[in-house]
């Protein structure tokens, strides 16, 4: 081991880590932020890391109590694996309802599937971790951030208040705007107008001769306000101006410019707007739905496996990487006995990965009623598992967890499962269920590795004992595994339309859906899809950023993506304001991390309400519908711009490190 290394705890200091306050904390957090996370996710396909704000949770409650820092270590890194296995679950799982082999989330298997992936996650990862968070040449930039916070945390606030107030303000918008809650806001609106001016299709032949006119119509355009949302303002904050402009270019191409094309040619839409009572928005979104959405589920599996060709050569590493380190593990190379060293023992860890793939083959069984099939699937699933969970963790330490290309990874396994099926004639419900199963499983190894090398690397600054961490991440895994479930239920059950309607879009599992449904059940729109990946690889030509993340704006409703666009902006005015006013490095980290917990609090806020207002619902308490007024949302997005903008400069200012020149600050 390098003798640079110099953890902020020594590692002959002797510290408390385990606690019964550090283990409970952990498990509430690993529960609220994976339903919380899972709410977020359905709703625009975008997951957020819970490191940082797990982080900050930790220290405002532990402090109060005496615990230690390496306490706080430990309930973080237990808490924030709940929202790593719900990034995993909520891009699968809802896919065995989207598909509709299931007719409502099956608890047994839902959980086995999740705690399968989840431990075989932390297992696999622990594998490999010594090589990854000692490797100088990654840079691991969120661990790096996050142990700055924490450290700069035992001495100056932390910053707590405004993630807990930002909480409450974003579930008080999510209480006054949802369809479950009081309503007395409306949080959108949308229409679909004429186009001045009759127009019509004529036909003509090779040799220019018209054989067909369509009768005179008039065009029609779709359009819809941005939603007045707190999550979603803050993951548009958060992902920054870029990619949100990215994800709303995607739902301009499709709202704005494929809709029309769609409304203006299709001639049968006249006469189909009668069966919707006359009510041309209605039939617009469903014609969006049927005709739309295959083309970006096209796009999306297109923009997937470019986004993997990009980092290949991390990939490769990667898998180099892990193979060397998992034979040196095996050699007994490399045991240093320092408590920053230890690992779970090697031969435990083994043992537990290989007993794990026995009730896979049980569930899988269950599944196609074909032994073989449930055999190759639970190979399938180990292989890639072991993979991706390397894969995934060497990408953490390169770009953050919050970039973790997880969807990409789970859609390999999900299409070369299937083809195997395929291969071996299981077709039908039978072969969408095993090849869904083996995706989960593998999706929630993926992003449980990325979250938990983030995480350790945090600790391993620190001075946590590894071994400790990783029976966290058990901790929280348990924990998640157990209850995600029920929250997934409850969202589905008391949302318009489900999961996979306009209220829980869920695009990924779409995309998950529509690849096992086309492939092993033999039903897909394929022209369109094949169109979506033709518009994806003219994406690639032209040199788009992030076709995958185009392709998501085209799938998720308008006013969606239009909502993540203005936090784009927001963060955009203020990046803007900081570069043309004098402000320090620190002043600039100060505006970034308090602007950061404020759109973290707003998104959590509007989640926990969400899944509140969904149960009382559930609970047959009916919320009077008030006033339903849309000119009130300019109020919420007044309100929002202002806390995202003033509070973080106020925050810079309160410090002192506003107006300073660069020689003060040396």
């Amino acid at each position: 081991m390098s003798n640079e290394y110099r953890p902020y705890i020594s590692q002959e200091q002797s510290m408390k880590e385990i606690s019964f306050k550090a283990i409970f904390l952990g498990i509430i957090m690993a529960i609220v932020l994976g339903a919380a996370n899972a709410y977020l996710g359905l709703m625009v396909g975008m997951t957020v890391a819970a490191t940082f704000p797990a982080a900050v949770i930790a220290m405002a409650v532990l402090r109060p109590f005496k615990g230690t820092i390496l306490e706080e270590n430990f309930a973080r890194t237990t808490g924030a694996v709940g929202e790593a296995l719900a990034a995993g679950a909520i891009f699968t799982i809802p896919a065995f309802l989207m598909t509709g082999v299931w007719t409502k989330f099956d608890f047994a298997k839902s959980s086995m599937l999740m705690l399968v992936g989840g431990i075989l996650g932390v297992f696999l990862i622990t594998l490999i971790r010594r090589t990854l968070v000692e490797d100088a040449d990654l840079p691991f930039p969120e661990s790096v951030a996050c142990a700055e916070m924490v450290k700069i945390g035992q001495k100056a606030g932390s910053g707590a208040s405004y993630m807990f107030w930002a909480m409450g303000l974003g579930g008080l918008i999510e209480f006054f705007t949802s369809e479950n809650g009081i309503r007395a806001i409306k949080p959108f609106v949308n229409t679909v107008f004429k186009i001045p001016g009759l127009s019509r299709t004529t036909y003509l032949n090779a040799d220019n001769v018209e054989i067909y006119k369509a009768s005179p119509m008039k065009g029609r355009m779709f359009i819809e306000s941005p939603a007045a949302n707190a999550a979603m303002t803050g993951v548009g904050y958060i992902i920054g101006p870029k990619l949100a402009a990215l994800t709303f270019s995607g739902g301009v191409l499709g709202w704005l410019f494929l809709m029309p094309i769609l409304l203006f040619i299709s001639g049968d839409l006249g006469s189909l707007v009668s069966k919707f009572d006359g009510n041309w928005t209605d039939m617009a979104i469903s014609a969006y739905n049927a005709q739309i959405k295959p083309i970006a589920v096209g796009a999306m599996l297109v923009g997937a496996f470019f986004t993997l060709f990009k980092m290949r050569k991390s990939l490769i590493a990667g898998i180099g990487r892990s193979i060397f380190d998992v034979k040196k593990a095996r050699s007994g190379v490399a045991t240093e006995t320092l408590r920053t060293d230890k690992d779970l023992p090697f031969p435990s860890v083994i043992i537990a990965i290989i007993a794990l793939i026995i009730p896979m083959v049980f569930l899988y069984n269950i599944f196609t009623h074909n032994i073989i099939s449930s055999f190759v699937s639970a190979i399938v699933m180990i292989v890639m598992g072991l993979l991706f969970a390397a894969v995934a963790g060497y990408l953490v330490g390169i770009i953050g967890s919050s970039s973790n290309p997880i969807s990409g990874l789970t859609l390999t396994t999900l299409l070369i499962a299937a083809l195997m099926m395929v291969l071996m004639g299981q077709t039908g419900d039978e072969g969408i269920k095993a090849v869904l199963g083996v995706a989960a499983v593998v999706c929630c190894v993926a992003g449980v590795a990325g979250d938990m090398i983030q995480d350790w690397k945090v600790g391993h600054i620190l001075g946590a004992t590894p071994w400790r961490m990783q029976i966290g991440g058990l901790i929280g895994v348990v924990a998640a595994a157990l209850t995600l479930t029920f929250s997934l239920q409850l969202l589905h059950n008391n949302f318009e339309g489900g999961i996979g309607g306009a209220s829980l879009p869920a695009p990924q599992a779409g995309l998950m859906a529509a690849m096992a449904k086309g492939i092993v059940g033999g039903e897909m729109a394929w022209p369109l899809v094949l169109a979506g990946m033709l518009l994806a690889v003219v994406l690639i030509l032209i040199g788009s950023p992030s076709p995958m993340l185009i392709a998501v704006g085209m799938y998720l409703p308008f006013r969606a993506t239009a909502c993540i666009f203005f936090g784009g902006l927001l963060k955009y005015y203020l990046d803007r304001s900081l570069s043309k006013k004098k402000s320090t490095a620190k002043g600039k980290e100060i505006v970034e991390n308090t602007g950061l917990l404020l759109a973290s609090g707003l998104i959590a806020g509007q989640a926990l309400t969400g899944i509140i207002t969904a149960g009382l619902k559930a609970a047959k308490i009916e919320m009077p519908e008030s006033l339903n007024n849309p000119w009130l949302a300019l109020l919420i997005y007044f309100t929002l711009g202002f806390i995202l903008i003033y509070f973080p400069y106020k925050r810079m200012v309160s410090a002192g490190e506003f107006g300073k020149s660069t020689e003060e600050e040396s």
